[in-house]
């Protein structure tokens, strides 16, 4: 099993928006991401933290990502 990533939620936003998603609405430290297909995720801004694991993993399946497909576009 691959080893889960430490990433800011600023960091994910930017590689995101290289895969086509796009901030659709942010509400003081949560930003709404929205890809042209439709899957959509909220990712937490928390003081440029990394993202819990928990999250992480949540917010890559939301959007139809594997942990490997992450790594691969950082």
């Amino acid at each position: 099993m691959p080893k889960s990533l430490a990433i800011s939620g600023k960091k994910l936003i930017q590689i995101l928006g290289r895969c086509g998603f796009m901030v659709k609405r942010s509400s003081s430290s949560h930003f709404l991401l929205e890809h042209v297909d439709g899957r959509i995720t909220t990712i937490p801004l928390h003081a440029n933290r990394d993202l819990p694991k928990g999250t992480l993993k949540a917010i890559l399946r939301d959007i139809k990502i594997t942990n490997d497909q992450l790594q691969k576009l950082l």
